[in-house]
């Protein structure tokens, strides 16, 4: 009896011993509760604003993305099996077209599925049509457009055909910036009847993570993108000549984009030639951590020794 309660007892312990490892087990895999999860916080976002008189709109995700209709757009209006009430006509001045039996309708400031509403309303409220089934078609957007100039692939004017069209949306339609451009993109236009004037980092709009920076394109913007910020370098270097200024680059950088000094130059004497706000010329002696400007001109001496 005493060998049989011994290995009772064994077998219990094995038993609670492989419970014991199968819920360890099972924790493992499973990771930590949601309650003792811990949140990572979102990184800090980083402004893309270099400078600007009004603050960019945030982006919002729900923000519906239907085209506004303007003036001079040209509109394809359908009615299903209503062929005689089909027609394509231009958006008035005062954001009006002339729909048979209903004569003039205000279209201006309306989205698609808005005026197809409108016209099916009308038809039905009048009795023309019991059930009408209304299809409208922008086929030229000419009431919202936005113009991109200077160092950009395609220059010209791009319709806005969604509403909240970004600056970067408009730059991608205006073929991105071309070789030899700058980073930086000036949106200017009229917001609440006053100028508007804005410098958007492109570069830093995307590498820090700040895309809520990304302002609102409206009508009749325009936004322009300069040649990029250049220094040059001369005398005693490898590579002589026009170099782009990166942000916050410093005399030590420029010489090494430069290729650095050949075997007769010397940073003893290097100057730095810097036009003032005034217009002049002025010769400066700065230290190789100082950060350089654009239009910069760096001289290497000749070693006498």
């Amino acid at each position: 009896m005493n060998r049989l309660a011994q290995r009772a007892t064994g077998a219990v312990t094995a038993a609670v011993l492989a419970a014991a490892l199968l819920a360890a087990f099972t924790a493992l895999a499973l990771g930590p509760s949601p309650a003792h999860a811990q949140t990572t916080p979102a990184p800090a976002t980083t402004a893309a604003i270099v400078s600007g008189n009004a603050p960019a709109v945030p982006l919002d995700a729900k923000q519906p993305r239907e085209y506004v209709i303007g003036a001079g757009d040209v509109l394809r209006v359908a009615v299903y099996q209503n062929p005689d009430l089909a027609i394509e006509t231009r958006v008035s001045d005062t954001g009006q077209i002339s729909f048979p039996l209903l004569g003039q309708v205000t279209v201006g400031g309306l989205t698609v599925p808005q005026v197809e509403k409108a016209l099916a309303d009308g038809l039905r409220t009048g009795n023309f049509v019991k059930q009408p089934q209304v299809t409208v078609l922008v086929t030229q957007v000419r009431g919202n457009q936005a113009s991109a100039l200077g160092m950009v692939n395609r220059p010209g004017r791009f319709p806005i055909d969604v509403s909240g069209m970004r600056l970067s949306e408009l730059l991608a339609q205006a073929g991105g910036i071309a070789p030899g451009g700058s980073d930086v993109v000036i949106l200017t236009g009229i917001r609440n009847g006053q100028p508007y004037r804005l410098q958007v980092d492109i570069a830093a709009l995307f590498a820090g993570g700040a895309q809520n920076q990304d302002p609102v394109v409206l009508n009749g913007d325009t936004i322009y993108v300069e040649r990029m910020p250049t220094i040059y370098i001369y005398g005693e270097v490898q590579r002589p000549g026009a170099i782009r200024l990166e942000s916050n680059m410093t005399l030590m950088q420029a010489l090494a984009s430069g290729g650095g000094l050949t075997q007769r130059g010397t940073t003893r004497g290097l100057r730095v030639h810097r036009r003032n706000g005034e217009g002049r010329v002025e010769e400066l002696q700065p230290g190789m951590n100082d950060a350089l400007q654009n239009g910069d001109v760096i001289y290497i001496r000749e070693s006498l020794f």
